[in-house]
């Protein structure tokens, strides 16, 4: 599992640079993958929404303009140069309102049971030490009928993966390192991605932790996926 203290510091490094990177290395899908994510949590209407590692924002700010004004959310994350950039996005922006970021750790979070109607994570599960105590920690804060949003890299279907993990191999980390200068952090996220479980074994997993009715949306011939549960 991946070591708390080094994620953090790998996360800091590449905070500027962040956003750009993965624009660029998911060739701008990263946006309707983040566009699903949000379409399926409108359809519950929840009035507060947490965002799990939220980064520098994205998931954050689409949620905040897909959903009603009135929805309160908050975009949580334990590396405090990436909720620096989310905050400067905000305040460069003059919108987003109801988005207010926080500092907090996934597997301890520092917000009391049966908070949020919607709990969204997106591409944060695989780099937390622990994903059982992740999962148990989002769902003690939804209160009960509320859902879990997960959108994660996934294994893609079998005919596309020696496509899929050459471009993650040999192509991503030399254009991440001419973007943000720091290769050694997409070789450790491509890292990731390969060793991540496959979409059935993450629904067994988040099912093990509780929730009810985990389904998954596979999207990109597989090799991302939009988990949905809810809290039993």
């Amino acid at each position: 599992m991946p070591d708390p203290t080094a994620v953090n510091s790998m996360f800091a490094r590449i905070a500027r640079r962040y956003d750009v990177a993965n624009r660029l290395l998911s060739g701008g899908v990263d946006i309707w993958w983040r566009w699903r994510l949000v379409q399926k949590v409108s359809e519950l209407r929840p009035a507060k929404v947490l965002d799990l590692a939220t980064g520098s924002g994205d998931v954050a700010f689409c949620l905040s303009k897909g959903l009603p004004a009135s929805t309160a959310i908050t975009g949580m994350d334990f590396c405090q140069p990436m909720l620096d950039e989310a905050k400067l996005k905000q305040e460069n922006s003059g919108r987003f309102p109801n988005v207010v970021f926080s500092q907090g750790d996934g597997m301890a979070l520092p917000l009391a049971d049966e908070t949020f109607d919607a709990v969204t994570i997106s591409f944060g599960l695989r780099n937390m030490a622990d994903r059982h105590r992740v999962l148990t920690e989002m769902r003690r804060v939804l209160k009960p009928g509320g859902r879990l949003f997960l959108l994660e890299f996934s294994q893609p279907f079998q005919w596309f993966r020696p496509i899929y993990f050459f471009y993650l191999k040999r192509i991503l980390p030399a254009i991440a390192s001419g973007v943000t200068g720091d290769r050694g952090a997409y070789e450790y996220l491509c890292g990731s991605i390969e060793k991540y479980p496959g979409h059935e074994e993450i629904s067994a997993e988040i099912t093990r932790a509780g929730f009810s009715s985990a389904s998954a949306i596979r999207m990109t011939l597989g090799a991302v996926a939009l988990h949905i549960a809810e809290k039993k």
